[in-house]
């Protein structure tokens, strides 16, 4: 009979076995070398599975759009751009249902409206503040810091990341959340487009995303506007406002 078992310990920080032996503070990937820890991610170390005894293959592919990482368990689209790794089409990211006048499809009839690249887009400034709400945290959440100074960052690229740096995984987010330790290395993504609106895109993160208290949907962008609040990790708030650039 097998001897492999799991074994559950109350600790305020739980530690995961690395292939290699580390004691690693992530569930995913080690936080020493970078390694994938096999298994689930409830798998802690006192585990009696020995790194030998694990799968032994690559786990990433790389996607040919945007050279991203892909998990191979992660699903079938790049979590960056939408490429479908089943079917090689481009770009196949969902979009969930508008309900706004300011955004209108062309009739089939009309000519198509060329938009010059992120042209559009200088007439609309978007910007988020990032803050730290002591009432999202739940209970078994750790205290949020105290001396917290709210972040504000104007958006300029057409693509930014949000999540937490891992120097061994060379994940670097435009938006980095390192302080909240309940947001995934690739949580979410804030996609700006040639005419200017701003998409909200959960990544597949471990704990989900709120667009005004509201769950979003993995993989499917959600259009944002002036007002709308994000929640993720513990207690992080991000506050989205955009502004009209007078004179263009």
């Amino acid at each position: 009979m097998s001897n492999d078992k799991i074994y559950l310990f109350e600790d305020t920080m739980s530690t995961y076995l690395c292939p290699k032996g580390h004691n690693s503070t992530e569930s995913d990937y080690c936080s020493e070398c970078g390694t994938r820890i096999q298994g689930s991610s409830e798998q802690l170390l006192n585990s009696t599975e020995l790194p030998h005894q694990q799968a032994n293959f690559t786990n990433h592919l790389t996607c040919p759009d945007c050279s991203a990482p892909h998990e191979l368990n992660s699903g079938d689209f790049c979590e960056i751009c939408g490429y479908n790794f089943v079917s090689g089409a481009h770009g196949e990211i969902p979009v969930a249902a508008v309900v706004s006048d300011a955004i209108k499809l062309e009739e089939p009839s009309q000519v198509p409206k060329v938009i010059p690249l992120y042209t559009a887009a200088t007439s609309l400034s978007w910007e988020i503040t990032i803050a730290i709400d002591p009432q999202l945290r739940e209970p078994e959440s750790p205290l949020p810091p105290d001396n917290f100074i709210p972040l504000n960052f104007r958006l300029e690229r057409p693509t930014n990341l949000i999540g937490r740096t891992s120097q061994a995984r060379a994940i670097f987010p435009e938006i980095s959340l390192d302080f909240d330790d309940a947001i995934s290395h690739r949580h979410a993504v804030l996609n700006l487009n040639p005419d200017g609106t701003l998409m909200l895109r959960d990544i597949g993160s471990s704990n989900g995303t709120k667009l005004n208290n509201v769950e979003v949907k993995p993989m499917i962008d959600t259009p944002l506007k002036n007002g709308d609040e994000i929640t993720l990790g513990h207690w992080t708030r991000i506050s989205v406002s955009s502004s009209r650039n007078d004179g263009l």
